[in-house]
């Protein structure tokens, strides 16, 4: 089986790294990876030839692959180039934009979805959102301290004593029990809120306080997102937050809900009230943000304010975040990718939902 490797075309990872194409040779499959692939990762095409692949041109490997990776998606225009036998991995996010499987099915191929793996115990390994939300959540920390014009442990000095800086964290997901654990690092106090009361252990035991609010709805079978709550749930959500927001140095928002815009929690008013030179940063850009004031990979100001929108901070990280991803869809191909042969078992859960078009036919269910 030939594997091919793309360069990605506005992200400095990479989703294969020369560990795991050796990994991959040893498994009777040859590798074909683009020339600088990994070069923006510090991976250099070296490391790839001593591990056995082969360098070559990106027409090549549309022509010549069996299965071809990516981190994101090529252009519409580049999938028509797959070979039609050809299996196509990646993260097609089709919750999001449902034309991309139009696409997929036109051009007859195999499109497994990366994002589409199901959050259950034996996926775990596979799992990309939550090892690349961990990333995220560690470098919102920095990023924040980068910006904010104050220290955030407290220091005792002859000039006097500075307080610690308060940090609150929406969302106890990946992102932000990564978060917090970077902030308490760092010696500022932490307050983390969750819809999920299943966080509130985990924050605790991070040493954050868990500001919680009654009346949440059972989330038990959301598979580790957050679920929409009732008007009066988010009506009593809303006052305590900004209750906690004006007195935050640092509000750091992660809450994202499947297929849908991400929910706002972070109003123009509650703004507002935060002390001159606050900090926000929202990881949940992509979807249209948390904050009413984010916008999609800039950095605004507003009332004395800093609101940080980068959508992708993973791929700000592209070392490490180039050796998880990797790591995961080694685990993954293993589940349908066996001594060089394809088995796509449709019996099997993490087949099932991942594979969301079949040679040319549309499986995925909205």
């Amino acid at each position: 089986m030939q594997i091919g490797i793309l360069k990605e075309s506005d992200d400095k990872r990479v989703s294969i790294i020369p560990e795991s194409v050796h990994q991959l040779i040893g498994d009777k499959n040859s590798l074909l990876i683009e020339k600088g692939a990994g070069e923006e990762a510090f991976y250099a095409d070296d490391l790839y030839k001593n591990a056995g692949g082969t360098i070559t041109g990106r027409p090549e490997i549309f022509s010549n692959a069996d299965v071809i990776i990516s981190i994101k998606p090529v252009k519409d225009e580049e999938i028509g180039k797959i070979k039609k036998s050809g299996v196509y991995v990646s993260s097609f996010q089709p919750f999001l934009d449902e034309s991309v499987l139009k696409i997929l099915g036109k051009a007859g191929i195999t499109a497994m979805s990366l994002d589409m793996i199901p959050r259950i115990t034996l996926a775990q390994s596979m799992d990309i959102l939550s090892s690349m939300a961990s990333i995220s959540g560690y470098k919102a920390v920095l990023l924040a301290g980068t910006h904010l014009p104050r220290y955030f442990p407290m220091l005792t000095t002859a000039a006097g004593s500075i307080p610690p800086a308060k940090i609150l964290i929406l969302g106890a997901g990946v992102a932000g029990l990564q978060a917090i654990a970077t902030a308490r690092r760092m010696g500022a106090i932490v307050e983390a809120f969750d819809t999920r009361l299943a966080a509130k252990e985990e924050v605790m035991s991070l040493g954050a306080k868990f500001v919680e609010v009654e009346g949440a709805k059972d989330d038990k079978a959301a598979g580790g997102y957050a679920v929409e709550q009732t008007e009066e749930y988010k009506r009593k959500q809303r006052e305590l937050i900004a209750e906690h927001i004006a007195k935050s140095d640092v509000v750091i928002s992660t809450a994202l809900i499947r297929g849908k815009p991400a929910p706002t929690l972070i109003t123009r008013e509650m703004v507002k009230r935060m002390r001159p030179g606050s900090v926000i940063v929202d990881l949940a850009a992509i979807a249209g943000g948390n904050c009413e004031y984010t916008q999609k990979d800039k950095i605004v100001h507003e009332d004395a304010i800093t609101i940080i929108g980068i959508s992708d901070l993973s791929s700000t990280v592209p070392g490490h975040a180039s050796q998880l991803y990797s790591k995961n869809i080694m685990n993954y191909l293993k589940i349908f990718l066996k001594e060089g042969q394809l088995d796509l078992d449709f019996e099997n859960e993490i087949i099932a939902s991942s594979c969301i078009v079949h040679e040319g036919v549309i499986k995925y269910n909205s």
